[in-house]
């Protein structure tokens, strides 16, 4: 099948599917490993008709005549035997082998009849990670636990609940347990569940567009696996974070400073924490976690390392038993080697295939885990560090990092500043408010070894003249402070952006009428007075916002019946009373629709900005309404 005779969606697909038959990773698929995938699709053909289907196959894609079929040759057999019985019978059986799975439907992103495969493999793992997590959750006892043999998981996921409970185990009260709807579900209540579910993903950071409730509620295998995958990835790398977990300061290499290595990705640093191991014990580095863990040697050395000692007081001691280290086969070594892990309490995520497949995803979910509850490290006691440079961020840049990330931008953004250095993620933010920009000027990766920090300040040169193209307030501001990652004068360029990509929204709903704060307040006001209720605010400035109530009055405004008043704290309101309300006045919002990003805090300390984008959100969904 020539490449630019099937779409982007099939081209995946088949590479998937490739991947999976050549399961030892040499790029190619032998007569052996074509024999073993039929066996494998328990398809009731006898004997001599596989090697007749398997010979046809071998004929037809084996263009060079070397007894092995390439990914190019295998695309070609996917076209010429296409709508042959050795096609639909070779895709058969690909569907079944190790859980490569195809689902025709529809969706926002495909056209009528597309297939989308999906990964048995994941969907063992996440089922199992869920199981785990929510084992003691009481509201999902009904749910639990989910047979990861069957597609149960699509049911599960389908009323809300679950979802909504797995974004908290991955970030913490994000939603407050107040606002799910969890008994006599109707039709309605579901929906509501389910916007609170998507729109909370979100809010920590998930890239969520073209993934709507009916999707969710249909169970789409492939959109129901990619949201649970973000979901269950970012908790599983929240602590894969210097600023909180000092300990990885001992990851830094001789000559390089603290910022180089504050400005690894998580799943660089997860790299650099199981090469500090190896190193330990002195064995080679690994540079991916797919072709280079394949023979479980180096997650055996991992372990031995990372083993508790019982060096610490009622720590038990575990001794990594090496012996299946020299089985020669993978498969089998592989299995040993998880049984070890096991014994940690971290078998999660991969089986023996799954390693020897060298799937990264999972083999990533897997080390993360191992991190998480056996990082093996010591914060530094004798070397010149400046720990100050360790601050957390803060709930201003969080926002701000997990809108950008929920819009899908590319690369994916995991520090705001040292990330945006050659400004290609804020031209994609750009792209969002609708300015134009010419990618012929943009220098992109890889860039030269040497003038590459003058190719990024370019970038950023561009970027701030599309800003004040863009009519924004840029003064002192340069390209030269976003290349320097200067956290101020960053964060006014970006905090523009995501004010024009919001009020953008509400002149979209508004047939383009020009919308600014006032006009927003006015809105906010005259809906509170048309619904009855005493509540107004002056600005977003309004120290009546700390309290939440006319955030609350306005969502019982725009969706009337839907706030239980009981439940909210209205007189004497101390510190606690205050946090309560906001909590559940920003999951109250996203439950009827609202994408808000911003935290509770926000509201209570009301701050302006972080304010305005609050009630923006909840001026759009009350126009949709209208």
């Amino acid at each position: 099948m020539e490449s630019q005779c099937v779409n982007k969606d099939d081209v995946e697909d088949l590479q998937e599917a490739f991947n999976q038959v050549d399961i030892d990773g040499n790029g190619h698929v032998s007569m052996d490993e074509l024999q073993e995938l039929f066996k494998a699709a328990n398809l009731s053909l006898p004997g001599f008709r596989i090697r007749e289907m398997t010979a046809a196959l071998m004929e037809k894609g084996d263009t060079n005549r070397d007894g092995v079929i390439t990914f190019p040759e295998f695309q070609r057999i996917y076209k010429e035997l296409k709508n042959s019985e050795v096609s639909k019978t070779f895709r058969k059986a690909i569907n079944k082998k190790e859980g490569i799975r195809a689902v025709g439907g529809l969706s926002e992103i495909s056209s009528a009849g597309t297939q989308h495969s999906y990964s048995e493999e994941e969907k063992y793992a996440f089922v199992n990670w869920i199981n785990k997590a929510l084992e003691q959750d009481p509201d999902c006892k009904r749910l639990l636990p989910i047979c990861p043999d069957t597609d149960a998981l699509f049911t599960a996921v389908g009323d809300g609940i679950l979802l909504c409970k797995m974004i908290n185990n991955s970030v913490p009260d994000t939603i407050d347990e107040r606002t799910i709807n969890k008994k006599k579900l109707t039709a309605f209540t579901i929906q509501e569940n389910l916007n609170l579910a998507l729109n909370s993903s979100s809010a920590i950071g998930c890239h969520v567009v073209n993934i709507g409730a009916e999707d969710l509620r249909e169970g789409k295998p492939h959109l129901v696996l990619g949201l649970l995958w973000q979901v269950i990835k970012i908790g599983l790398l929240s602590h894969v974070e210097i600023s909180s977990n000092e300990a990885l300061v001992a990851l830094l290499r001789d000559g390089e400073s603290l910022e180089e290595l504050m400005r690894l990705s998580p799943e660089e640093l997860l790299l650099r924490w199981v090469n500090y191991h190896l190193d330990h014990a002195g064995r080679p580095p690994i540079h991916n976690f797919s072709s280079d863990i394949k023979d479980s040697r180096a997650y055996y050395h991992l372990l031995d390392q990372i083993a508790p000692r019982g060096d610490k007081e009622g720590e038990p001691r575990i001794d990594i038993d090496m012996s299946g280290y020299k089985e020669m086969d993978d498969v089998k070594r592989a299995d040993f080697m998880l049984q070890e892990a096991e014994r940690l309490g971290c078998r999660q995520f991969v089986t023996p295939t799954d390693v020897v497949s060298g799937n990264p995803k999972l083999n990533l979910a897997f080390v993360a885990n191992l991190f998480n509850k056996y990082p093996a490290l010591s914060k530094p006691a004798d070397q010149d560090i400046d720990w100050s440079l360790l601050e957390g961020e803060s709930r201003e840049e969080r926002t701000f990092r997990n809108w950008m990330n929920s819009l899908g931008v590319n690369p994916f953004v995991n520090h705001l500043y040292s990330d945006l250095t050659d400004a290609l993620v804020i031209f994609q933010l750009f792209e969002n408010i609708k300015t134009n920009v010419d990618w012929n000027r943009v220098n992109k990766p890889p860039y030269p070894k040497l003038g590459a920090n003058m190719k990024k300040l370019e970038n950023c040169n561009y970027a701030v003249a599309l800003g004040k193209d863009s009519k924004f307030s840029l003064v002192g501001i340069g390209g030269q402070d976003l290349n320097d990652g200067n956290a101020t004068l960053t964060l006014a360029l970006v905090w523009q952006l995501m004010r024009r990509y919001t009020l953008k929204v509400l002149e979209d709903l508004g047939k383009g009428e020009k919308v600014n704060d006032e006009f927003i307040v006015a809105w906010i006001n005259n809906t509170l007075q048309e619904a009855g209720k005493s509540s107004s605010i002056s600005s977003f400035k309004d120290k009546a916002i700390s309290s939440s109530i006319p955030v609350l009055d306005l969502i019982d405004a725009i969706q009337q019946g839907s706030v239980r008043y009981d439940l909210v704290k209205t007189e004497d309101l101390s510190d606690e009373d205050r946090l309560d309300n906001a909590k559940y006045a920003i999951s109250m919002a996203r439950k009827i629709g609202a994408r808000v990003y911003a935290l509770p805090d926000d509201l209570v300390e009301v701050k302006p900005k972080m304010v305005m984008t609050i009630f923006a959100c909840l001026m759009g969904r009350g126009m949709k309404r209208v």
